[in-house]
C-alpha cells in the first residue's frame, strides 16, 4: 500500500518538475552539449547543488505553517514582500513569453502550421487560460504525472541509443569553453540561471503544497512532502544530464548550430531523438515534448497569478475579504500575466534564443535575493523549531547564497 499512497501524496513535486523541464532542458541543455560537448556537466551538477536547499524550503515551509513562503516573507518584514514583487514583476512576463514561444516552436513545426509563433503563442496563451479558469488545480495534478513520465522514458532510450552510436566530434567543429570569452560567460550565466529551475518556483511549490493539501483534505508528514519534492528534483537533475547527453552525442562536432528561431530549433530538437531511436518514434516524440512545454507554459500561467493574487490579498485585505461567489483575482490575474506576455512576444519573437537568455539572465541576478529571503522565512523565530533546517542544511544554504552573490559579482564585472 506504501506505493499507493506515496502516487497519491505526489503532485507539487512534479509539478515542480513540470516547471523545470521546460527551457531549461530542452533548450539550455541540449544547446551546452550542442556547443560545448560534455565540458559543462560539471556546472549543470553544481548548479543543482547549491541551489538544492532553497527549493527545499518550499515545502517545508508550507508543511509546518500552512502557510506560503509569502507569508513567511511577510513575517521577515513588509520590504521583503516588496522586494519580493519587485523581483517578480521584473521577470515574469518575460519567463512566461519565453517558456511560450519555445512551445509554440514545437507546435507549429510539428503541425505544420503557416502562422507566426506570435499568432501561436496567442492561441497558445488563450486555451492555457481557459483551462486554468475552468479545471484549476485538478487538471495540474493529473495532468503532470503522466507528462513528466512520457518526457523521462522517452529521453532515457534516446540517451542510450545515442550511446551506443559512440562520441566521436569533429575537432574541426569542436568548440570548447573559455573563461576569457565573454559569449562563453553569458551563455554560462543564462545556463546557471534556469538550472534546475528559477528559485521563483520555490514560491510556487509552496502555493502548490497547500492547494495539494487542500485537494487531500489533510496534511501529509514532513518527510512525504520533501520525498515528492526530492523525487521531482533529482527527476529533472537526471533529465537535464540527458538533454545535455543529448546534445553532445547528437549535434557536438557536426558543425550544426542550434538555431535561434523557436520553429527551425523544434525541428532540431525532435531530429535529436529520432536520429537516435529510429524515425519511427517522431509522434511520441513529438508529443512528449509538446506536452512537456505545454505543461511549463501551463505551470507558470498557473503560478504567477497565485502569487500575485496572494501579495495583492496582503496589500488589499479588503479584495480578500471580499463577498463574491466566484476568484476574480486568480482570473484578473491569469489575463494580466498572459497578455503582459504576448506584448514581450510582439516585440521581442523575432529571436527565441534572445528570449530565452534574457529570461534566464534575469532569473540569475535575482536568484541570490530570493535564496537570502528563503533562508530567512525558515530560520526565523516564527517558524516551528522542530522544523527548522539541520545544521548541515543551513551551512549548506548559507554556503549557497554566497556562491550565488559572488557569481552575481563576477556576471556584473563581465558585462560591465
Amino acid at each position: 500500500m506504501r506505493h499507493k499512497a506515496i502516487w497519491k501524496i505526489l503532485g507539487p513535486g512534479l509539478l515542480y518538475a513540470g516547471a523545470a523541464v521546460g527551457v531549461s532542458h530542452l533548450v539550455q541543455s541540449t544547446r551546452a552539449g550542442a556547443e560545448y560537448g560534455f565540458e559543462l556537466f560539471w556546472i549543470l551538477m553544481l548548479a543543482n547543488i547549491i541551489k538544492y536547499p532553497f527549493f527545499e524550503f518550499g515545502p517545508r515551509y508550507a508543511i509546518a505553517t500552512g502557510e506560503s513562503l509569502i507569508d513567511g516573507y511577510r513575517r521577515i518584514g513588509k520590504w521583503a514582500v516588496i522586494l519580493f514583487v519587485v523581483l517578480t514583476i521584473s521577470t515574469m512576463f518575460t519567463i512566461q513569453a519565453a517558456v511560450t514561444i519555445v512551445t509554440a516552436g514545437l507546435i507549429g513545426n510539428v503541425f505544420h502550421l503557416s502562422l507566426s509563433t506570435v499568432q501561436i503563442s496567442a492561441i497558445l496563451l488563450f486555451v492555457t487560460m481557459i483551462v486554468l479558469i475552468l479545471g484549476k488545480y485538478s487538471v495540474l495534478d493529473k495532468l503532470i504525472k503522466w507528462v513528466i513520465i512520457i518526457l523521462a522514458v522517452s529521453t532515457v532510450v534516446a540517451v542510450f541509443s545515442a550511446m551506443g552510436k559512440g562520441f566521436d566530434p569533429n575537432p574541426e567543429y569542436s568548440e570548447h569553453f573559455s573563461w576569457l570569452n565573454k559569449t562563453d560567460i553569458f551563455f554560462l550565466i543564462a545556463f546557471i540561471g534556469w538550472m534546475p529551475a528559477p528559485i521563483d518556483v520555490t514560491i510556487w511549490q509552496s502555493l502548490w503544497t497547500n492547494a495539494k493539501n487542500k485537494h487531500l483534505g489533510y496534511t501529509p508528514k514532513l518527510k512525504d512532502a520533501l520525498l515528492d519534492f526530492k523525487i521531482g528534483y533529482i527527476g529533472t537533475a537526471i533529465l537535464a544530464m540527458g538533454f545535455l547527453a543529448l546534445g553532445a552525442y547528437v549535434l557536438y562536432g557536426t558543425g550544426e548550430k542550434l538555431s535561434p528561431n523557436g520553429i527551425v530549433f523544434a525541428d532540431q530538437l525532435i531530429k535529436m531523438y529520432t536520429s537516435s531511436i529510429g524515425k519511427w518514434s517522431y509522434y511520441f516524440i513529438a508529443a512528449a515534448a509538446i506536452t512537456t512545454m505545454f505543461s511549463t507554459t501551463l505551470t507558470c500561467l498557473d503560478a504567477y497569478p497565485r502569487v500575485m493574487k496572494k501579495v495583492t490579498d496582503i496589500f488589499i485585505p479588503k479584495i480578500k475579504n471580499s463577498n463574491l461567489n466566484f476568484d476574480w483575482e486568480t482570473w484578473l490575474w491569469i489575463i494580466v500575466v498572459g497578455t503582459g506576455a504576448l506584448v514581450v512576444l510582439m516585440f521581442f519573437s523575432s529571436s527565441m534564443r534572445f528570449m530565452v537568455d534574457l529570461a534566464t539572465t534575469l532569473s540569475f541576478i535575482t536568484a541570490p535575493l530570493l535564496a537570502i529571503l528563503n533562508y530567512l522565512a525558515v530560520t526565523g523565530k516564527h517558524f516551528p523549531e522542530e522544523m527548522r533546517p539541520k545544521g548541515w542544511l543551513k551551512i549548506w544554504a548559507v554556503s549557497g547564497i554566497v556562491f550565488l552573490l559572488g557569481f552575481t559579482f563576477f556576471y556584473l564585472f563581465w558585462k560591465l
